[in-house]
């Protein structure tokens, strides 16, 4: 990891505010999954090809292109579309995995050197959102992809800092994640620390982690599939010493910003699209770093959108074809009661992830690895997905602009209630789902299957 010497904090680590520091970094990567999963799904990675060829061919015949060509080259305009769509989904899912990687890790750390790690009710409470401590501070969406939420994304991963626009004075202060970290590598570079080698942590080899998943592949204008994670680029690490702990933190930023050398953005916010080489992740150099991803997805939109404009078509179509019309920031409350219903149970289930992974650290062994492969990856996953794209068949009209929207997932923390347990509260909650959507039944018995971790 570059070392960046520019950045000094006026705040000093010290024995009592490394738990404090620490707990930062969990909260920075919890902020930003919401995130990246409302923008993931958003995107429509099957969008109609047919449709896409029908609307550019007759808009180039309109141009006086003659029928045979505008239509050969309305083929080929629709055949990047599709590959866009796919591709620009499994590199926004491939960052939202490693995003739950660097929580892990950063969690390690403070299992190792601290105590437990909270990550249950740290999700931002109101949105738009900030990264905490970040300077300048500057707002975070659930949006649907576009030009500016792939800035917001770029802004989050930025190697360089940005320029500066008013000052956050809560919690730590930092201005790029890299030398957040950095602040706590020289700390414990220049410190001899205790580490608890017999607090359980997540570690390697136990496969709790999955660099990819079928979200994280999509396939070329040839049918060709590519998975858009590596595994050399970094996995799970237990802490148990000074370096070990600088292992972890080492695969956090290069995963993230990359190279802290790196140019990031121009000092206008604008994204030079001719950069070269690109930079990895790895050492094989098969992964970009999330920032060259989200680099290179914002570029390849720009592109798209602006050859649209040369068929005289605007964003709103072209994006049309693989965006959904999901509304900014929505929340539970701005739903109908009967998609209420669902999105309760999705926040739930997406609560109850972050239970069983704080439940991980309070349990080892056997109870450890059922909580994870049986909980996390098995059926929490799949019944994640599987409401996500549930919820989006349904359509309402917001009570706040009066407009027709899809209906997203809206990601919130979902307040269990202490007096029973939350797997008996999802089972509840699923089966009140049922009641209004008869069609959720057929998750029944994944609810049954879950582990049944206390609060």
């Amino acid at each position: 990891m570059q070392k960046n010497k520019a950045f000094q904090p006026d705040f000093k680590l010290t024995p009592g505010t490394l738990g404090e520091a620490i707990q930062q970094a969990i909260e920075i990567e919890i902020a930003t999954i919401p995130v990246y999963l409302y923008t993931y799904y958003s995107i429509n990675r099957t969008p109609n090809q047919q449709q896409i060829i029908t609307d550019v061919s007759a808009a180039l015949v309109k141009q006086g292109k003659p029928e045979a060509e505008a239509k050969k080259e309305a083929e080929e305009i629709s055949a990047s579309i599709m590959v866009f769509a796919n591709k620009a989904g499994a590199l926004i899912m491939s960052v939202a995995i490693e995003e739950m990687l660097h929580m892990a890790l950063s969690s390690n750390l403070k299992q190792s050197l601290v105590g437990l790690p909270e990550l249950v009710g740290k999700t931002p409470k109101t949105w738009p959102a900030y990264l905490p401590g970040h300077e300048p501070e500057f707002p975070i969406n659930k949006g649907r992809l576009s030009l500016p939420q792939l800035m917001t994304f770029l802004e989050i991963e930025s190697p360089s800092p940005l320029p500066d626009k008013t000052k956050l004075l809560k919690a730590i202060p930092y201005k790029t994640i890299g030398q957040f970290y950095d602040m706590i590598v020289q700390y414990i570079e220049h410190n001899e620390l205790a580490y608890n080698k017999d607090a359980p942590q997540l570690i390697p080899g136990k496969g709790y982690y999955a660099q990819n998943n079928v979200d994280t592949i999509f396939y070329d204008k040839h049918h060709k599939p590519h998975l858009v994670n590596d595994a050399d680029s970094g996995d799970l690490v237990l802490v148990e010493d000074r370096a070990s702990a600088l292992k972890a933190i080492h695969i956090i930023v290069e995963q993230g910003e990359g190279n802290q050398d790196a140019p990031g953005l121009n000092p206008d916010y604008t994204v030079n699209c001719s950069i070269s080489p690109a930079d990895y992740d790895d050492p094989a150099m098969k992964e970009f770093s999330h920032f060259e991803k989200f680099s290179r997805i914002y570029c390849h939109y720009d592109f798209l959108t602006k050859k649209f404009a040369g068929f005289g078509m605007e964003e709103k179509q072209f994006a049309g074809y693989f965006v959904q019309n999901v509304a900014l920031n929505p929340v539970t409350a701005d739903y109908p009661a009967n998609i209420q219903t669902l999105s309760n149970l999705l926040n739930a289930i997406y609560t109850y992830i972050f239970v069983m992974s704080e439940g991980c650290y309070k349990k080892a062994g056997h109870t450890q690895y059922e909580i994870f492969m049986f909980g996390i990856h098995k059926s929490m996953i799949f019944i994640l997905n599987s409401l996500c794209g549930d919820i989006m068949q349904q359509t309402y009209t917001d009570k706040k602009d009066g407009l027709t929207y899809k209906a997203a997932p809206t990601f919130e923390d979902y307040a269990f209630d202490p007096a029973s347990s939350p797997k008996s509260q999802l089972i509840a909650l699923h089966a009140e789902v049922v009641k209004v959507f008869p069609g959720e039944a057929y998750l029944g018995q994944r609810f049954q299957d879950l582990p049944d971790v206390a609060l």
